[in-house]
């Protein structure tokens, strides 16, 4: 069996442009076909005198060369010699087209438990296949630069996805556009303090919570942003599933660690305004964090752009800031009302 390029190096897979990243990339024509009549000895024997590029699985095509079925190699051992292949295929089995894109591919492969995915035409009748081992190139590729985006670095060559061996300049080029961004978010931080020197003077103790505040929305939406990433491109649940399992996630998360923060605050500063103000906040603060965390990489989707590149600094400052927000909006009306 050959193989039309050698997928156990990653310098010989290195992709083509963006537009190229498709199941066409990975394509093996040379791949077993059969008539769903013959036999399982019929096609073992064809499958000892022929030559193929791929034996993943046995696509099964009707007089025209459709796609009807397909058949695991693993699946012509068990069943008897005279057994027939239509007997045995998997209907209605997922395939895709050429110009599908490589990461829907591995997903579908995967969600089915397929060890290669078959490709067809317009018509649906048989190209080839996309064997098992590009399959695993694709996911591990897909991982790494989603990786590095939810970093807030941009993708743009193979010396991108090596971020930490590339030159200082070019590190420069690919990570400081969205810390740009986080930059003036952090302006907008501070006249959101500023804006509420009056409550800060209620009690100054409000201050010693923000760096905690901040960090655990932090948490909460970083975690969000890699099962929305992930999630968005290789789930198969609907886009209102994951948004409403998160967010109840999010206020779950807030409502344990508002909980524990609570008596704790109390007890430090004798306080129970103060421990009010800071446990309802990172409820709040809870909800906020994961509902931008799936927003933003959702919207981005939505817009046909990738959703990693919703994460990382551009998320961190948009949770930083509502927090804050939250945080002092509470304060006010806890520390006056209480």
């Amino acid at each position: 069996m050959t193989a039309p390029m050698p997928l156990n190096a990653d310098s010989a897979l290195e992709p083509c442009p963006a537009a190229d990243e498709s199941a066409a990339r990975y394509l093996l024509a040379a791949v077993p076909r059969v008539h769903p009549a013959q036999t399982v000895e019929a096609v073992l024997a064809d499958l000892r005198n022929g030559h193929f590029d791929c034996l993943d699985i046995v696509c099964v095509v009707d007089d025209e060369g459709s796609l009807i079925g397909i058949v695991p190699l693993s699946g012509l051992f068990g069943p008897a010699a005279d057994a027939r292949i239509d007997a045995l295929m998997m209907r209605d089995a997922p395939r895709v087209q050429a110009h599908t894109d490589q990461e829907r591919v591995a997903s579908l492969a995967l969600h089915h438990g397929l060890d290669a995915m078959p490709v067809v035409d317009a018509r649906g009748r048989l190209i080839g296949v996309v064997p098992s081992n590009a399959l695993l190139h694709i996911l591990r590729r897909e991982h790494v630069e989603d990786i590095h985006r939810l970093a807030g670095i941009a993708r743009e060559t193979r010396r991108a996805r090596e971020a930490i061996e590339s030159p200082p300049l070019r590190r420069l080029r690919h990570r400081l556009p969205w810390l740009l961004i986080g930059l003036v978010g952090s302006m907008f931080a501070t006249f959101i303090m500023t804006g509420f020197e009056s409550t800060l003077s209620l009690n100054p103790a409000l201050a010693f919570f923000v760096p905690g505040l901040v960090y655990l929305a932090d948490a909460i939406g970083t975690q969000t942003e890699a099962v929305a990433v992930r999630g968005l491109s290789l789930s198969h649940a609907s886009v209102g599933t994951l948004v409403g399992g998160e967010v109840r996630t999010g206020l779950l998360i807030g409502l344990v660690l508002g909980g524990l923060t609570f008596p704790c605050v109390w007890f430090a500063f004798g306080d129970p305004a103060l421990a009010l103000a800071v446990s309802l906040s990172l409820l709040v603060a809870g909800g906020i964090a994961t509902t931008i965390g799936l927003f933003l990489p959702w919207l981005l989707a939505r817009m046909g752009g990738d959703p990693a590149y919703g994460s990382g600094p551009l998320a961190t400052i948009a949770q930083d800031l509502l927090t804050l927000l939250t945080y002092f909006a509470v304060a006010s009306v806890v520390m006056t009302q209480v």
